[in-house]
């Protein structure tokens, strides 16, 4: 065919809808979960008459905020191409250390300092096996989440500490209205410290991953670490700061519960590992990395924090609950996979 009859031949131009910035908006996953959290919302206010008391509210906000703590650091490590499934069992081990440490005297400063640090050593410990050693993610992890609520049964047995300083509570309890420069505006008084903390760590993981270059470097480890290696991007130094930044914000997580709960059990935040989990992937972080927005968690924090309280004013019964967990993580880890398959075939 003649260069003449090839620039007669016509154009095939593709529309894509999602080209506008509206388009994108409306098609975005996280739109989906925005609506999906507003129908729950108004589901939870039809159903009973007490969940738009403000105060009702405010406890919902216990649903999902210590959860969404981890959730935060855990979306960053899933994005690149790590996972841990220990969060919850460094909780137990950071809580129990916290309570032994009030048995003889330790005062709240000293305790939420040993709060953190077993939580930054918890997640040196599985960067280290991890980034260094390079044993794979969820064999380290599921190994030392057994490894570490081992130690809190050991040394809790079947006993509970408690006797935690009376100012220790606030961490857990606390209202923001405790403080004179807090405004004094109608609803403000019953906004929590964990609220607070939720919303302050959400703009921080969120600027972090989505406008420095250490989010960047994630997204390309977590697309092909070998390609990121190769750029000069520090991969294993990077997991490892990620690791340690996973188990900072669970040990931050078993401070808040601690103080919240008042006592201490080596069966403290059982099954979170699961819950973490599924609130990275629900809000549409690939379970594989390279993908995921820290706008898409935080709503799918605030849509299982919306559907636990709602399910829970209902009386529904927690193994209900831990059900209803479970089918959703298989479904959002299924649902992306069906689609690609269907317009696979679609296509072909």
């Amino acid at each position: 065919m003649s260069t003449l009859a090839l620039e007669k031949q016509p154009t095939r131009h593709i529309p894509d809808k999602l080209s506008t910035p509206a388009g994108r908006i409306l098609g975005s996953w996280e739109t989906l979960l925005a609506a999906v959290a507003i129908a729950i919302f108004i589901s939870n206010s039809l159903a009973s008459p007490h969940f738009l008391d403000p105060w009702n509210l405010s406890d919902a906000t216990y649903n999902f905020t210590e959860k969404a703590m981890i959730a935060f650091a855990m979306t960053l490590l899933i994005i690149s191409g790590e996972i841990d499934l220990s969060v919850a069992a460094i909780i137990a081990l950071a809580s129990t250390a916290m309570g032994a440490a009030a048995q003889v005297g330790f005062q709240t400063p000293a305790l939420v300092a040993i709060g953190l640090a077993v939580g930054l050593l918890c997640g040196a410990f599985n960067g280290f096996l991890v980034a260094r050693v390079g044993l794979p993610s969820i064999v380290v992890t599921i190994g030392t989440m057994s490894l570490f609520r081992g130690i809190a049964q050991i040394v809790l047995g079947d006993q509970a500490y408690g006797g935690y300083p009376a100012s220790f509570a606030w961490f857990g309890q606390g209202y923001m209205s405790d403080f004179s420069w807090w405004p004094a505006l109608p609803g403000f008084e019953v906004v929590t410290f964990e609220m607070v903390a939720f919303v302050v760590l959400a703009f921080a993981f969120g600027v972090l991953l989505h406008r420095t270059a250490f989010g960047r470097r994630i997204y390309a480890i977590g697309n092909n670490a070998f390609a990121a290696q190769f750029s000069g991007i520090p991969v294993q130094r990077t997991k490892f700061l990620l690791f340690l930044m996973t188990g900072l914000m669970s040990g931050f997580a078993a401070v808040c519960l601690t103080s919240r709960l008042g006592s201490t059990r080596h069966t403290i935040a059982a099954g979170w590992e699961l819950e973490v989990v599924t609130m990275a992937v629900l809000g549409g972080v690939s379970i594989l990395g390279g993908s995921g927005t820290m706008l898409g968690v935080v709503l799918a924090a605030i849509v299982m924090g919306l559907v636990t309280f709602g399910l829970g004013l209902l009386n529904v019964p927690g193994i209900v609950m831990s059900i209803f967990i479970g089918l959703l993580l298989i479904l959002v880890i299924a649902l992306p996979i069906l689609i690609r398959r269907i317009r696979s075939k679609a296509a072909a």
